[in-house]
Protein backbone atom coordinates (compact mmCIF):
# COMPACT_ATOMS: atom_id res chain seq x y z
CA UNK A 1 0.00 0.00 0.00
CA UNK A 2 1.41 3.19 -0.78
CA UNK A 3 1.11 6.58 0.61
CA UNK A 4 0.22 10.09 0.10
CA UNK A 5 1.62 12.91 2.17
CA UNK A 6 0.52 16.21 1.78
CA UNK A 7 2.34 19.33 3.12
CA UNK A 8 4.68 16.44 5.53
CA UNK A 9 1.45 15.28 6.95
CA UNK A 10 0.64 11.28 5.85
CA UNK A 11 -2.96 11.70 4.83
CA UNK A 12 -4.85 8.21 5.78
CA UNK A 13 -5.35 7.28 2.77
CA UNK A 14 -4.69 3.50 2.28
CA UNK A 15 -4.08 3.33 -1.91
CA UNK A 16 -2.45 0.10 -3.86
CA UNK A 17 0.12 1.52 -5.85
CA UNK A 18 -1.68 1.40 -9.35
CA UNK A 19 -4.57 3.31 -7.95
CA UNK A 20 -1.48 5.88 -6.81
CA UNK A 21 0.23 5.90 -10.23
CA UNK A 22 -2.53 6.96 -11.59
CA UNK A 23 -3.14 9.80 -8.88
CA UNK A 24 -0.14 10.90 -9.06
CA UNK A 25 -0.29 11.22 -13.06
CA UNK A 26 -3.35 13.16 -13.13
CA UNK A 27 -2.43 15.38 -10.14
CA UNK A 28 1.03 16.33 -11.46
CA UNK A 29 -0.36 17.13 -14.69
CA UNK A 30 -3.60 19.50 -13.14
CA UNK A 31 -0.86 21.34 -11.27
CA UNK A 32 1.79 21.58 -13.90
CA UNK A 33 -1.01 23.59 -15.61
CA UNK A 34 -1.82 25.61 -12.48
CA UNK A 35 -5.02 24.09 -11.84
CA UNK A 36 -6.22 24.36 -8.30
CA UNK A 37 -8.72 21.52 -7.22
CA UNK A 38 -10.20 19.33 -4.15
CA UNK A 39 -9.07 15.94 -4.30
CA UNK A 40 -11.34 13.44 -2.10
CA UNK A 41 -11.58 10.30 -1.32
CA UNK A 42 -13.94 7.89 1.07
CA UNK A 43 -11.91 6.87 4.31
CA UNK A 44 -11.59 3.53 5.46
CA UNK A 45 -14.11 1.88 7.67
CA UNK A 46 -11.32 2.02 10.50
CA UNK A 47 -12.02 5.10 10.63
CA UNK A 48 -15.84 6.21 10.76
CA UNK A 49 -16.15 5.36 6.86
CA UNK A 50 -16.64 8.61 6.26
CA UNK A 51 -14.92 10.63 3.45
CA UNK A 52 -11.98 13.45 3.05
CA UNK A 53 -10.82 15.85 1.03
CA UNK A 54 -7.33 18.09 0.65
CA UNK A 55 -7.44 21.50 -1.55
CA UNK A 56 -4.14 21.29 -3.78
CA UNK A 57 -2.36 23.87 -5.70
CA UNK A 58 0.44 24.36 -7.24
CA UNK A 59 2.71 25.38 -4.83
CA UNK A 60 1.10 22.15 -2.46
CA UNK A 61 4.20 19.83 -0.62
CA UNK A 62 3.37 16.27 -2.49
CA UNK A 63 5.30 13.28 -2.13
CA UNK A 64 3.75 9.93 -2.96
CA UNK A 65 5.43 6.70 -1.74
CA UNK A 66 4.91 4.17 -3.10
CA UNK A 67 5.09 0.69 -1.31
CA UNK A 68 6.98 -1.48 -4.83
CA UNK A 69 9.42 -0.81 -6.93
CA UNK A 70 7.76 -1.35 -10.31
CA UNK A 71 5.37 0.97 -12.58
CA UNK A 72 2.61 -0.13 -13.25
CA UNK A 73 1.14 -0.32 -16.24
CA UNK A 74 -1.29 2.69 -17.28
CA UNK A 75 -4.77 2.46 -18.39
CA UNK A 76 -6.18 5.48 -19.96
CA UNK A 77 -9.85 4.66 -19.41
CA UNK A 78 -9.07 5.18 -15.75
CA UNK A 79 -6.86 8.31 -16.39
CA UNK A 80 -9.69 9.96 -18.36
CA UNK A 81 -12.22 9.34 -16.00
CA UNK A 82 -10.05 10.92 -13.26
CA UNK A 83 -8.87 13.97 -15.40
CA UNK A 84 -12.79 14.17 -16.37
CA UNK A 85 -13.32 14.36 -12.66
CA UNK A 86 -10.45 17.02 -11.62
CA UNK A 87 -11.95 19.06 -13.98
CA UNK A 88 -15.38 18.79 -12.80
CA UNK A 89 -17.24 21.02 -9.79
CA UNK A 90 -16.60 18.15 -7.38
CA UNK A 91 -13.03 17.99 -8.14
CA UNK A 92 -10.93 14.74 -8.48
CA UNK A 93 -12.54 11.68 -6.48
CA UNK A 94 -10.70 8.60 -6.74
CA UNK A 95 -12.66 5.91 -8.42
CA UNK A 96 -12.44 2.42 -9.47
CA UNK A 97 -10.61 1.34 -12.07
CA UNK A 98 -12.37 0.98 -15.08
CA UNK A 99 -11.72 -1.07 -18.22
CA UNK A 100 -9.37 -0.21 -20.24
CA UNK A 101 -11.34 0.64 -23.69
CA UNK A 102 -8.48 3.52 -25.06
CA UNK A 103 -8.00 2.02 -28.31
CA UNK A 104 -11.55 2.00 -28.95
CA UNK A 105 -12.57 4.70 -31.97
CA UNK A 106 -14.07 7.06 -29.22
CA UNK A 107 -12.26 7.06 -27.02
CA UNK A 108 -11.84 10.72 -25.86
CA UNK A 109 -8.43 9.54 -25.10
CA UNK A 110 -7.53 8.51 -28.80
CA UNK A 111 -9.59 11.77 -29.88
CA UNK A 112 -6.96 14.09 -27.51
CA UNK A 113 -3.76 11.64 -28.86
CA UNK A 114 -4.23 11.66 -32.56
CA UNK A 115 -8.03 12.85 -33.43
CA UNK A 116 -7.04 12.66 -37.06
CA UNK A 117 -5.44 9.20 -37.12
CA UNK A 118 -7.19 5.66 -36.33
CA UNK A 119 -5.66 4.26 -32.72
CA UNK A 120 -2.95 1.93 -32.55
CA UNK A 121 -4.79 -1.50 -33.45
CA UNK A 122 -7.47 0.33 -35.58
CA UNK A 123 -5.51 1.18 -38.98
Amino acid sequence: MGQLIYGGEVLDLRIDDRALTHLQIVIVNMLRRDHRFAFSWRDDATHGDGRSSIWLHPNATLHFKFSGGRVPSVNRSWLEALYASASSGAGLVLTREPDDTSTAPDSRWSDAVAPDEPPQGHR
